[in-house]
């Protein structure tokens, strides 16, 4: 065992010593090339493939790294847009539609098909994300996976260019020298067919691979972006289908908000305020709506109504009758005011709450005026003055704002 052990020691010591005489031959002859006491074999051809093959293994290796940061982007992305989704279901409360005013089945429908977005959109990103992987991604590592391969053989291809030299060189000086040794010329020979013989099938090897491999890059590329082009493609095409759905459920959220607020409007017992102005409508639900306005109005000695026995004195006896509005208004001592649009009758009474607002007694005649800027008018809102202070002052001074809704239009 001693002995065997002994014998594997000096196996390995010989090997060394003839790795570390290869290596000082090699530095010896590149020292001496550099010098120019030593011609170097060159292949401009050669070199130039081996100048196409760095180039393109960097940008392999570059194209590798920015396709792995792509997906890494896609994983954030899904995973900001999941937690955005999540975000928006856990805000999306049912109140919003209002349970009175909408039917309970439209609400159910639009939450499942929130939900069904939600899921339909986390498998659209994995799946996306797994064919980038599967067609783009693992065509370029085993694109990537022949390079390693090849750059070692190029380098062997170096050292043994160096050790053809080298033998060369030696075989030569062992024949120029004074005193010839035949034996050593003979194994000198023998060493410099062994290592030309080494390069050249090397050499040949390379020759044949490289521009091959030069140019498949071609393929590869255009594999793996096309491969990238139809995946987005379909990924958008999809994404760009459930965007839409949720698009419309917020627009029907939107519609049901206007239909709210609209609805609300209309009720003058709600004491509702527009948003925009504040102004108050009335504190009850406003009575029954009289019965339509005979075709002449009743004298001035005659009551109006039941429901208009309290109406002002003074505003009853000073407004003209309906007969004289018309000889009023088409003679000269009776104009209407600027910007008048048409009249209105109160219908139910309404206490200004504001000092822009105006004071509605049932049966009192308004003139509706024009807005100066119409953006300042809220919805359910007009700009009147009674028309009994207008005949008497012929003053817009006194005008003011009123719901339309306590107002019928004569």
């Amino acid at each position: 065992m001693a002995e065997t052990g002994n014998s594997g020691k000096g196996v390995t010591a010989g090997k060394l010593a003839i790795t570390v005489q290869k290596r000082l031959s090699r530095a010896q002859e590149k020292v001496l090339q550099k010098l120019g006491k030593a011609d170097e074999t060159r292949d401009v051809v050669f070199e130039e493939m081996v100048s196409n093959f760095n180039k393109q293994m960097g940008e392999g290796t570059k194209l590798q790294k920015d396709l792995k940061a792509y997906m890494t982007a896609v994983k954030t992305l899904h995973e900001a847009s999941r937690r955005l989704q999540d975000c928006l279901a856990d805000m999306y409360e049912p109140e919003w539609f209002g349970k009175e005013e909408m039917d309970a089945m439209v609400e159910e429908m639009i939450e499942k098909e929130m939900d069904n977005n939600l899921e339909d959109t986390d498998t659209l990103w994995l799946d996306f994300h797994q064919n980038i992987t599967d067609n783009s991604m693992l065509s370029i590592d085993s694109y990537l996976a022949q390079f390693p391969e090849i750059k070692a053989r190029i380098a062997k291809r170096d050292r043994k260019m160096v050790d053809f030299d080298s033998a060369r060189h030696h075989f030569a000086s062992l024949q120029k020298g004074k005193k010839k040794d035949e034996a050593k010329i003979a194994k000198a020979e023998e060493e410099l067919g062994r290592s030309q013989k080494i390069f050249e099938e090397l050499n040949v090897e390379l020759q044949d691979q490289l521009p091959v491999l030069w140019d498949s890059r071609v393929g590869v590329y255009v594999n793996t972006f096309q491969s990238l082009a139809s995946h987005q493609e379909k990924f958008h095409k999809e994404m760009s289908k459930l965007s839409q759905n949720l698009n419309d459920v917020m627009t029907k959220l939107e519609e049901q908000r206007h239909l709210k607020k609209d609805v609300a409007a209309a009720k003058p017992g709600d004491n509702a305020k527009s948003e925009e102005a504040n102004h108050s409508q009335a504190a009850s639900s406003p009575p029954t709506r009289p019965n339509p306005l005979p075709s002449r109005p009743p004298q001035h000695d005659e009551p109006l109504d039941d429901d208009t026995s309290d109406i002002n004195t003074e505003s009853r006896t000073q407004a003209p009758s309906w007969d004289s509005w018309g000889s009023e208004s088409n003679s000269s001592e009776y104009k209407l005011p600027p910007g008048f649009v048409y009249k209105v009758k109160a219908i139910h009474e309404y206490a200004a709450t504001d000092g822009d607002e105006l004071e509605l007694n049932i049966g009192d005649t308004v003139l509706v005026l024009a807005f100066d800027n119409p953006d300042e008018q809220d919805d359910g809102w007009l700009m009147g003055v009674q028309e009994s202070l207008w005949i008497r002052n012929k003053d817009i001074s006194s005008k003011g704002v009123f719901p339309e809704n306590f107002t019928q239009k004569l």
